[in-house]
């Protein structure tokens, strides 16, 4: 069921007309509405260039562009993803960058009374649900996974774990008082506080660091100009402000 829906977006993508002048760019989810004030921004300063922004889960972008999908510049949530891009050459190796830092958290419902302060807290009874991104493609989902195996729990919390598409799914989720808790960025968090709290911020082994690179089949001369654009000043103060944390422009491999 993934490839067919992977397949379907995919064939969208290419059934829409492209010009000289239309610019892609497929990013992770938790980066919509950073990425929306950059494109702004970006378009201010590059008037004669549209861009279009596609965001999902990681794994899902790869996904898409792996298909076929006419992609510029693909931003995503992890260096696993990206790797796996690199490895299959759908991607400018030579000017790909890490180009911020996140931090993954357990958040609550806003008006939830249960004390959660530790990942051992989530075994409580009364914790019956547990938003989590799907491991398999959402990077959340994945350091999650990795945070609870280290921690012995994953096997244990298995049971009350609720699978989503993407990040802001689990989120979602948690806001509405779905899930109990839910594992999320703190970004997200922070775009949600009327109605979600961080309970804590999840000890993790690999920093939760996004790449970015312009496509080996980018069809716009911007696709470099706009990674630059990102990595600028001006990009890395609107990724601030959303409240992610520089990683000072460096290279990710």
């Amino acid at each position: 069921m993934k490839i067919q829906t992977g397949a379907l977006i995919a064939t969208l993508f290419l059934a829409a007309p492209a010009f000289a002048d239309d610019l892609t760019v497929s990013a992770a989810a938790s980066l919509k509405e950073a990425f929306q004030e950059i494109n702004a921004a970006y378009q201010k300063k590059h008037p004669g260039t549209n861009i279009k922004l596609n965001t999902a889960a990681s794994g899902v972008l790869l996904q898409q562009l792996a298909q076929g999908a006419p992609v510029d510049v693909l931003a995503t949530a992890d260096q696993t993803t990206m790797d796996k891009a690199q490895d299959q050459q759908l991607i400018d190796k030579a000017s790909r960058r890490t180009f911020v830092l996140n931090d993954l958290v357990v958040v609550q419902p806003k008006d939830s009374r249960l004390k959660i302060k530790t990942l051992n807290d989530l075994k409580a009874a009364t914790v019956s649900r547990i938003a989590v991104g799907n491991p398999e493609s959402v990077p959340a989902g994945r350091y999650t996974k990795g945070a609870l195996e280290k921690a012995g729990l994953y096997g244990t919390l298995q049971p009350k774990i609720v699978s989503t598409q993407n990040v802001r799914q689990a989120l979602d989720y948690v806001a509405r008082g779905e899930t109990e808790a839910g594992f999320v960025y703190r970004t997200d968090a922070v775009l949600a506080k009327e109605k979600v709290k961080i309970s804590f911020a999840v000890a993790l082994e690999t920093p939760v660091s996004y790449a970015i690179a312009p496509t080996a089949s980018a069809k716009s001369k911007e696709a470099k100009s706009y990674v630059d654009f990102v990595l600028s000043p001006a990009g890395q103060s609107i990724l601030k402000k959303y409240g992610f944390s520089s990683a000072k422009g460096s290279k990710a491999k």
